[in-house]
């Protein structure tokens, strides 16, 4: 649940149909709304719905033009309530880094991340736990846990859907309240502060004809497909999720003198500058930075490349 200050709550109940929206005006009155019980909020200046896909949907109401109430509908009040948010509506990168980034999690490639540092096996299994503990009937099909007897990697995510939602935001403060509970907290986010922040990779395949050649890299790995569906960029993953994803990249004509092959490692929002000075100091050589902060292009001194990626700056812009 959520509520926000001079905000008015009601649920809708159109005559027929599913569920639809229309305008608000800055005084709160609501257009047509055709359809089973539908939640909104209306703040003063802003509307609050859901779209289409389940989401809630923001618009300056300022710039709409308001549709009167037609008298065949049935429009219900309950100004003592607040809406509910659809929990498993998808995020934008910002928004899911910027949900978790006060208790020490990052966002890295669909997935919210941390590491907690512990002493023991024994120590790991009891974060482990807690953190089971904490994530209930949303365990299974959102928590990873990877225990190793210096540390415990966590990470959340809609497994089904392959993104980050509300869900796994609360799921992420859940667990770290847990993990705070028996004393522990998430490492540092960068090099700077942590021999190993998080991070993500994934290993790049340019290819002219992907049909042709993902099925054998699917084969020889023993892979799936990542996501249901038509488009053959989509990536191949361990189905035990602990080998890298390999994904292709779309060649229009052959490149001879450029490695088909690259690694992109996906790092933390604030690690990644420091990361590329780190391979630049190492002897690296950068290829290309037209695209950060998404990403950096680095080379080593005979020409291998890999990607320095974060989830910065690949967001639509918002209206």
């Amino acid at each position: 649940m959520f509520a926000c200050p001079q905000a008015t709550a009601g649920f809708f109940a159109g005559t027929q149909g599913r569920p639809s929206w229309r305008k608000a005006g800055r005084d709160g009155r609501l257009g047509a709304v055709a359809g089973d019980l539908v939640a909104v909020v209306v703040i003063p200046g802003w509307l609050v719905v859901p779209a289409v896909a389940g989401a809630w949907r923001t618009g300056a109401a300022t710039r709409e033009r308001v549709a009167s109430v037609r008298s065949e509908e049935r429009i219900v009040w309950h100004a003592d309530r607040v809406a509910e948010r659809d929990l498993d509506a998808p995020l934008s990168r910002a928004a899911a880094s910027a949900a978790v980034a006060d208790i020490g999690w990052r966002y890295l490639l669909g997935d919210l991340a941390v590491s907690v540092p512990v002493g023991s096996l024994a120590q790991g299994s009891a974060v482990a736990a807690a953190a089971v503990a904490a994530g209930g009937a949303d365990a299974d099909g959102h928590l990873r846990v990877d225990l190793r007897p210096d540390r415990v990697e966590l990470s959340v995510q809609d497994r089904k859907a392959g993104r980050a939602t509300t869900r796994d935001t609360e799921l992420a403060h859940r667990i770290a309240a847990a993990v705070a509970r028996l004393g522990l907290a998430g490492s540092g986010r960068t090099s700077a502060e942590s021999p190993r922040p998080v991070q993500a990779l994934e290993v790049a395949i340019d290819a002219i004809d992907i049909p042709a050649i993902q099925p054998f890299w699917r084969a020889v790995l023993g892979y799936v497909d990542q996501f249901d569906g038509d488009d053959p960029s989509y990536a191949i993953v361990d189905p035990a999720g602990q080998l890298p994803a390999v994904w292709f990249q779309q060649m229009v004509a052959p490149r001879p003198q450029r490695n088909r092959v690259h690694f992109d490692l996906t790092v933390a929002h604030d690690e990644a500058e420091p990361r590329v000075r780190a391979a630049l100091a190492a002897g690296g050589r950068l290829v290309d930075d037209s695209h950060a902060r998404a990403f950096w292009v680095l080379a080593d001194a005979e020409g291998n490349e890999v990607c320095v990626c974060t989830w910065t700056d690949r967001d639509p812009p918002e209206e």
